[in-house]
C-alpha cells in the first residue's frame, strides 16, 4: 500500500483556462503490447475488461472496452470513463508507453496549436477507418501524447 506524507504548499497554482475557450478532452488510452492474447487475458481477469482484436488492415490493434455500461457504439456511458486499446510493440515506433488521446475539433489546427505551445508533431497525421485523424506528439515533458480528430458520426454522439 502506497502512503503518502502530508505535504505543505504555500500556494496553489492552477492554469486558468484561457476564457470562452473549450478544453478538448481525454478520450482513450493507448499502451503497448507484445503478446495480444497475454494482454488481453491479463485486463479480462484483474479488471474485467473486454478486448476486440482487429486485423492486420488495422495494424493488429486490440480494443478495451473498459465498462459494461457502454451505448450501441461501444462508448463508455458514464461521463469520466473512457476505453482504450494495445498496440503491437515495435523496435521501429518510438516512445512505446502508455498514453492518452485527446479529441479535438481540427486535426491540423491542433498539430500546429501544439508545435506553438512548444511541443513537437511526430510526423503527419493519418487515417483511421471509422475513427478519424490522429498524430501523436511529445509534449514540453517528453511525454508521448495523441490527438484525434474524430469522424462525424463521433463527434455527432458527445455533444
Amino acid at each position: 500500500m502506497l502512503k503518502f506524507n502530508k505535504m505543505k504548499s504555500s500556494k496553489k497554482t492552477i492554469a486558468k483556462k484561457p476564457a470562452g475557450k473549450k478544453a478538448d478532452p481525454v478520450v482513450h488510452f493507448e499502451m503497448p503490447a507484445e503478446d495480444r492474447k497475454r494482454m488481453s487475458k491479463f485486463y479480462s481477469k484483474a479488471f474485467g475488461w473486454q478486448t476486440q482484436m482487429l486485423g492486420e488492415d488495422m495494424g493488429n490493434y486490440v480494443l478495451a472496452t473498459t465498462t459494461n455500461e457502454v451505448d450501441k457504439k461501444g462508448r463508455p456511458k458514464k461521463t469520466g470513463i473512457i476505453n482504450g486499446g494495445f498496440y503491437n510493440k515495435s523496435a521501429a515506433k518510438p516512445a512505446q508507453y502508455p498514453s492518452v488521446v485527446i479529441a479535438v475539433d481540427s486535426i491540423k489546427k491542433s498539430m500546429n496549436k501544439v508545435a506553438k505551445a512548444g511541443g513537437k508533431v511526430i510526423g503527419e497525421h493519418m487515417d483511421i477507418p471509422g475513427f478519424g485523424k490522429y498524430v501523436s506528439f511529445y509534449d514540453t515533458e517528453g511525454n508521448r501524447v495523441s490527438i484525434i480528430e474524430p469522424t462525424m458520426e463521433i463527434k455527432g454522439k458527445g455533444k
